[in-house]
């Protein structure tokens, strides 16, 4: 029998997986799409869930064959989105948790996130998950390719020192999951973004970050 290689490191996506943020990104986009006079959905969102806001908010605007600024279109979406973080954005019920019980386990940690520093920096400082606490924290401005490209999480396990196949990645988007396989590592979905359904190319998917153990991660 083959061992699996032991995991050494647990590499958290940060929104769908940290915070609940996916409902703010996508109402602050839709709010600076109509400032410029495009009315979109919030399905035309989600097959850029994960991507990146280049992705994110640049896809929809290819959708509709829409000319955009992407850079004036994204800081306008991030100044939007900042004001609604101090009474809108929290942690996933679990989450703080999960991260202090990794740290507490010898576990090296990290967040790989799509987003850009701007965004990850807001983000874990609502939650209580200041960069401090991480082993380090990887942002979009660190790699050329997004997911579902492997980089960002390759980035990681190389800042971590340590083997891609010695780290488990936390997820909820499809395109994180492919990318996590894709570096050659451990992932654990959790399905508060998309079904599970959509999300069976990980090793495991468990309903919520709540319900992800130790265990699950270490395999």
């Amino acid at each position: 029998m083959t061992l699996s290689p032991r995991i050494e490191a647990v590499v958290f996506d940060m929104d769908g997986v940290l915070t609940d943020s996916e409902p703010l990104i996508n109402a602050a986009a839709i709010a600076m799409f109509q400032e410029l006079g495009l009315e979109v959905k919030l399905d035309d969102f989600l097959p850029f869930v994960g991507a990146g806001e280049n992705r994110y908010i640049g896809g929809v605007a290819e959708k509709y064959h829409f000319a955009l600024d992407l850079p004036a279109a994204k800081r306008r979406t991030y100044q939007i989105y900042l004001e609604m973080v101090p009474a809108a954005l929290e942690a996933f019920p679990g989450a703080r948790d999960l991260v202090l019980a990794c740290r507490g386990a010898d576990l090296r940690i990290a967040v790989a996130s799509s987003a850009d520093a701007i965004k990850v920096e807001a983000n874990l400082r609502q939650i209580e998950l200041p960069r401090p606490i991480w082993d380090t924290v990887v942002t979009a401005e660190d790699v050329t390719a997004r997911k579902p490209a492997p980089d960002i999480f390759l980035e990681a396990a190389r800042r971590l020192k340590l083997p891609p196949a010695r780290c488990a990645v936390v997820e909820d988007a499809v395109n994180g999951v492919q990318a996590a396989k894709a570096a050659g590592m451990r992932c654990v979905a959790v399905a508060q973004t998309f079904p599970a359904a959509a999300l069976s190319a990980a090793d495991l998917v468990r309903p919520s970050i709540s319900a992800v153990t130790l265990q699950d991660l270490r395999g």
